[in-house]
């Protein structure tokens, strides 16, 4: 690992970085242009005397995870990503995987997505990035642990993923996700993260496992979704599936109709934002 030339690059990449630029209000005038640290390890979910640490070339050996989020936070192109990785002794994500890396343009855009729920996911599922919106409708699950990303174990496996749609509507959500899933793996047969998701979810899933038999295929398009917010209410939105260049990333915008009781909802659930909103005993 090369701390010192780690260091210097974390240094660089953040001075080159303002709030505005990763979706952050500036607030105060600031004395020196870039993000400050304590901004780079809220976007990283590390903690600020941690990532200090990396800049002062002291600190342990950050795990492809925190790489991941670095790289992210930092807003870092491919060719930095990979240059990063090499820094601390790791080998970069390569093209037969499914990179967790989101490119610096699509989280721009996520970025000034500030009154519509909106964020990227892999095309099997993990959830790379969420603007503040999209964590007020469905939960910020890029807060969770890694292995607790994925939308299709939250839906199948952990069920309260399945909480913010009517019930209903859960049929179709199955059926949908699962004829998805089957599109990735018949396209990436070398990729093995949506392999292993297979296998998992068919060995603790009677219903994905039932669903998984009838070899159904749908690649993800725009559709309409409903949810149940606890606070807002029923809301009715268009879900616009936007893809990355090499289409293994989805940028998912949902947006309400003008005018509509939904868009009232949706505005409410802006200026709600993440507030706890648990009722008190």
């Amino acid at each position: 690992m090369h701390r010192t030339e780690l260091a210097d690059f974390l240094r660089r990449r953040r001075a080159r970085l303002g709030p505005a630029d990763v979706g952050l209000t500036p607030g105060p005038r600031r004395r020196t242009p870039g993000l400050r640290r304590e901004e780079v390890a809220q976007l990283t979910g590390m903690s600020t005397d941690y990532y200090t640490r990396l800049e002062q070339a002291r600190g342990p050996r950050p795990s492809r995870q925190m790489l991941t989020a670095l790289a992210r936070a930092l807003r870092l192109t491919d060719d930095e990503r990979d240059h990063l990785f090499h820094l601390v002794g790791e080998e970069p994500p390569r093209d037969t995987t499914t990179s967790g890396h989101v490119r610096p343009g699509l989280l721009r855009v996520l970025d000034r997505l500030y009154d519509t729920p909106a964020q990227v996911i892999t095309d099997w599922g993990d959830v790379l990035a969420q603007n503040a919106m999209a964590a007020a409708l469905v939960g910020d699950i890029t807060a969770r642990p890694p292995g607790d990303r994925n939308i299709l174990r939250s839906f199948f496996l952990r069920r309260p993923g399945t909480a913010i749609f009517p019930s209903v509507d859960l049929g179709e959500h199955a059926r949908t996700h699962v004829a998805a899933l089957r599109a990735v793996v018949a396209a990436r047969p070398d990729d093995p993260g949506p392999a292993a998701l297979v296998a998992e979810l068919r060995a603790g899933s009677a219903e994905f496992a039932a669903l998984w038999e009838n070899h159904e295929v749908a690649v993800r398009r725009s559709t309409v979704k409903r949810f149940v917010h606890p606070v807002v209410g029923a809301l009715e939105l268009e879900c616009e599936v936007l893809l990355s260049t090499e289409h293994a990333q989805r940028l998912i915008v949902h947006t309400a109709a003008p005018g509509s009781e939904s868009a009232e909802r949706l505005e409410l659930l802006r200026v709600v934002g993440l507030q706890d909103l648990t009722p008190s005993p």
